[in-house]
Formats: structure tokens, C-alpha cells, sequence
């Protein structure tokens, strides 16, 4: 199985990302860069939802028209920068569920370890959109996303603001069925495990905390 990377190109998309890079940008700023980047995102990561045709009436006849079932959609946020992701993902699918997974970076080993989780029932039935903005070392996102697969979701996609090389390749040796959605691929990751050149801690930009 070939690992899918979509890269979202749209110039929208990179203007948000590189406003949201620069260092001396507040923090009220790249919050709102963040749930408006994210909104942009929705629409290309549900690109292929699938749709069931209703009846309805214009104000001029009836006719059968496309929805998508949104309850049928998961937004998995890993906490805590994937909740930065959930407001502008949840203005374009206001119907879905909302899972949660906690996992922290062990400063040492750079390891992941659980702390929470906590999904909708019925996982089977339902489509798994996993939220963290940094796919750094990958390893929370792998950890992330082999907790859910044992819910049985019908399907699991996977998205960032920044991807690392080493972070992609790390996940898709685990996770080689999961595509990825992100808006860049960066050069590298330094030796505390952050991309650069990145836009440093997304977590800590956007809770002020740093």
C-alpha cells in the first residue's frame, strides 16, 4: 500500500501558514489565523465524504438533492493543540462528534503517553478525522491513531499544520492506510524533536503558555 500526502497548496492556505510562522505574531492573531487555516482545511479533508440523496422543495418544485450525514463524522482532537483545529472544522460539519485522546511528549524519550480518550459510541459506523497541527516525531499521532483503529471506525484520516519527514515516515510505517492532510512538509526535525523551521510549539502559541 502506497502512503497518501496531501499537501493543501491553495494560496489561502499559505498565506495563513505564513502569517502564523512569523515569531513576534500574538497570540489572539495566530488563533484566529489557526481557526480560519483550519476552516480552508475541512473543505479539502472532506473533499470525498460521501453523500445521500434527499427529498426537499425549492420554492418552485420538489427535487432530490445531495447531503452528507455530519453525526457520521468524528473529529478526533489530541490534546491539547489538536483543540485549536475543532472550532473552524466544526463551522463546516456543525453535525459531527467530537473524540478526544490526551497524550503528552515524554521530555526524555520524546515518547507518547496516554492520558485520556474518550469517543463517540458506534465508532463503526463512522468516518475518524484525527486533529494535531504538528506531525513532529509522529509519535503521538501514531500512538493517536492505533488507539482509535481498535474502535473499529469505518475510515481514519489523518491532519496537521506542519509535517516533518521523519514524523510522515514514522507514522505511515504504522499507519501506512491512513492518508495525511497538511499544509506544508518542512525540512527537518532539531534535536528536541521540533520542526524547523517550523513555527515553533503550536500548543504554547496558541494558549499563550510560552
Amino acid at each position: 500500500m502506497t502512503p497518501e500526502v496531501h499537501v493543501i497548496t491553495h494560496p489561502l492556505v499559505q498565506h495563513k501558514l505564513t502569517l502564523m510562522r512569523q515569531k513576534d505574531r500574538s497570540t489572539s492573531s495566530f488563533r484566529r489565523l489557526l481557526n480560519e487555516i483550519s476552516m480552508l482545511l475541512a473543505y479539502e479533508v472532506t473533499r470525498s465524504m460521501p453523500t445521500q440523496m434527499i427529498d426537499i422543495e425549492t420554492p418552485l418544485e420538489p427535487m432530490r438533492s445531495p447531503v452528507i450525514d455530519g453525526k457520521k463524522t468524528v473529529f478526533v482532537v489530541i490534546m491539547r493543540a489538536g483543540s485549536g483545529f475543532l472550532d473552524g472544522m466544526l463551522q463546516v460539519v456543525p453535525g459531527a462528534r467530537v473524540g478526544h485522546v490526551g497524550l503528552y511528549r515524554d521530555p526524555a524519550t520524546l515518547a507518547a503517553v496516554e492520558y485520556y480518550f474518550k469517543m463517540p459510541q458506534e465508532m463503526h459506523e463512522r468516518d475518524a478525522i484525527v486533529l494535531d497541527p504538528m506531525l513532529a516525531t509522529g509519535n503521538s499521532a501514531v500512538a493517536a491513531v492505533q488507539r482509535l483503529k481498535a474502535t473499529q471506525p469505518r475510515s481514519i484520516r489523518f491532519v496537521s499544520l506542519l509535517a516533518a519527514p521523519e514524523g510522515l515516515a514514522n507514522f505511515h510505517a504504522h499507519h501506512p492506510d491512513v492518508p495525511v492532510y497538511t499544509c506544508a512538509i518542512d525540512r527537518q526535525l532539531n534535536g528536541h524533536g521540533y520542526i524547523v523551521p517550523g513555527l515553533g510549539d503550536a500548543g504554547d502559541r496558541m494558549f499563550g503558555t510560552k
